[in-house]
């Protein structure tokens, strides 16, 4: 069975360009003007490689801890001159949604990020940072910005998805009764989209405390990008409430289109019991058999109690037809 890499990237940058490749227990000394850096991104770390880093790079064990469990909601904690940032990811997966979580550390000269479950790795963006190198030479804070705009833009697939899905289920509703595997699935989405926004609620926090809050390996000048996220996973949680309030719509117009439907039906039936009663009636007096009934003997009779019914029953169908009942 092969080896796990967990170890997906590592490397020194100068100046906006790569440089070599660096080791996890290597500890380079870089420049003090932020253009000089290193970047390492990990998979699913075995906690062994997680200690090499830690001893390397001065982590805190709190942090290091939280990053091994990944079981944190989205958060940013500081630990003297370094910053600790989680942030979840999501995708699709089985009609559902999945969550990953990513850990940033985040030092004046070194970034690493730890993912886990995430079903998007970094390297497409690393490779469109390092097309850009004058973005890449403004440090380790653009490159934080870089890969927290990455996680929340996965978001917004997710939800055009779910949205279009309930666009249709919302044009289905209008059409014909929803079955029993449509009101399942509006639940099932209801109860996503409330995970969702547990998620989103805390994503939201941590993108204004870069904007807001001085902290450290954070250039003032960043937290315009910052804010970008921000707004970014305010469009998402707009969008995730506005889902959940249509949810709510199809399932509640649903229940009164199928009590409106019942009850078109059922005063259909009561129409139709009603016009069927009056040849019933007739013909149970008739079919009493008593000896002495005088319309038995008459000639036309037959004919009259026909015509009598018949005028009846024209009579109330078209009452029931002007009163829609029909």
């Amino acid at each position: 069975m092969p080896c796990r890499m967990t170890v997906i990237a590592a490397y020194l940058y100068r100046n906006g360009q790569r440089v070599r490749p660096v080791a996890i227990d290597e500890r380079v000394a870089c420049a003090q003007d932020k253009s000089e850096f290193i970047w390492i991104g990990v998979a699913d770390p075995s906690p062994g490689e997680m200690k090499t880093l830690a001893r390397t790079y001065n982590l805190h064990p709190l942090a290091v801890e939280d990053a091994i469990n990944a079981n944190q909601l989205p958060k940013v904690d500081v630990y003297g001159d370094q910053l600790f940032v989680v942030a979840r990811t999501a995708h699709i997966e089985d009609d559902g949604i999945h969550y990953g979580e990513t850990a940033l550390f985040i030092g004046q000269d070194h970034i690493i990020s730890v993912r886990h479950g995430s079903a998007r790795a970094h390297l497409k963006l690393r490779a469109e940072l390092e097309a850009m190198p004058q973005r890449l030479a403004q440090g380790v804070d653009y490159v934080a910005h870089a890969i927290l705009d990455f996680i929340v833009d996965g978001y917004l697939p997710i939800i055009e998805g779910i949205e279009e899905e309930v666009l249709a289920m919302e044009q289905q509703m209008l059409d014909h009764f929803l079955g029993r595997e449509e009101v399942t699935r509006i639940f099932t989405l209801r109860r996503e989209l409330i995970r969702f926004s547990r998620i989103l609620v805390p994503m939201h926090e941590v993108a204004t405390k870069f904007v807001k809050i001085d902290l450290p390996c954070v250039d003032p000048e960043a937290r315009l990008y910052f804010n970008d996220v921000r707004d970014h996973v305010r469009r998402v949680q707009t969008m995730v409430d506005d889902l959940r309030e249509i949810l709510n719509s199809v399932f509640e117009s649903s229940n009164l289109l199928e009590q409106q439907r019942t009850g078109d039906i059922t005063r259909q039936l009561a129409a139709w019991a009603a016009i069927l009663a009056v040849p019933t009636a007739i013909a149970g007096i008739y079919g009493m058999n008593f000896e002495h009934m005088p319309e038995l003997r008459t000639r036309y009779g037959y004919f009259v109690v026909l015509g009598v019914i018949a005028v009846i029953c024209a009579i109330l169908y078209t009452r029931f037809k002007k009163l829609k009942w029909l």
